[in-house]
């Protein structure tokens, strides 16, 4: 699958999970996939589990907004910021594409933190 068509495929699939499409949202999934959480220590195996898991999330996202999307070959790598009850959740996605379709996901998910004063003199404050 060439950069052009993954690009669309990730597209497709962040527009839908933002828009709480379930069906198209994991069509860009083997039906053998793995997806890896390593802060929970939980592995989801097979796209039908996974869909499963996130239609069952009591706290459906207030907003969703992807910040970044890079890749080569069949490494992809995007990152987004879930707002679960006013509170944004920054998240990384690794993908690893097989025949045109996800094989393997590991998503690594982090709150946000007060910058520290001590280094206030060589940072500036996103918005």
């Amino acid at each position: 699958m060439d950069v052009h068509n993954i690009q669309m495929a990730l597209e497709r699939h962040w527009a839908a999970s933002a828009a709480d499409d379930q069906t198209a949202e994991h069509e860009i999934y083997h039906d053998d996939a793995v997806c890896e959480y390593p802060q929970s220590g939980e592995v989801i195996h097979g796209r039908r589990n996974l869909q499963l898991l996130r239609s069952h999330h009591p706290g459906k996202p207030s907003g969703f907004i992807v910040r970044r999307m890079a890749g080569e070959g069949d490494l992809w790598v995007t990152e987004y910021v879930i707002t679960y009850e006013d509170k944004p959740v920054y998240t990384v996605s690794i993908m690893q594409f097989r025949d045109g379709k996800v094989s393997h996901e590991t998503q690594y998910f982090a709150d946000p933190f007060a910058a520290p004063a001590w280094r206030a003199q060589w940072v500036e404050t996103a918005a």
